[in-house]
């Protein structure tokens, strides 16, 4: 008996709150951030694409330099936009050394578009 009355009592206290804290968590649930991309929104990976973005194609060197990032690193970030379907990866040789090509698929620019209008419409919330 004195358990159900404890538990109902916990309860009552989880269900309750002050108003502002229900409101804040209403207004949480309408607001766009949820709905960002979160495959592009890490900052490795959103540096990527939008360098891809900005040019046809990049060598993995030519990333790693722009991003100032290690081998694995990149590697690991670039893998993920891959199996997303974002960015494309070619591997052929030059002469003897491996090269590593990435480009931009229209999916991943898609992506980028909708990631970027998503942004500027938290922008426009937090501003106006």
């Amino acid at each position: 008996m004195a358990r159900q009355a404890l538990k109902h009592a916990t309860q009552k206290k989880r269900d309750s709150g002050p108003a502002e804290v229900r409101e804040a968590g209403a207004a949480k649930a309408r607001h766009p951030a949820p709905a960002l991309d979160r495959l592009i929104h890490e900052r490795m990976r959103l540096g990527i694409v939008s360098a891809l973005a900005a040019n046809e194609s990049l060598t993995f060197t030519d990333l790693k330099s722009l991003m100032n990032t290690t081998d694995g690193n990149l590697s690991v970030h670039a893998r993920k936009l891959e199996d997303g379907g974002y960015i494309a990866c070619t591997k052929s040789f030059d002469g003897r050394l491996p090269k590593t090509e990435y480009k931009l698929t229209s999916s991943g620019r898609r992506a980028l578009e909708n990631y970027l209008s998503h942004m500027e419409t938290i922008i426009r919330q937090m501003r106006g």
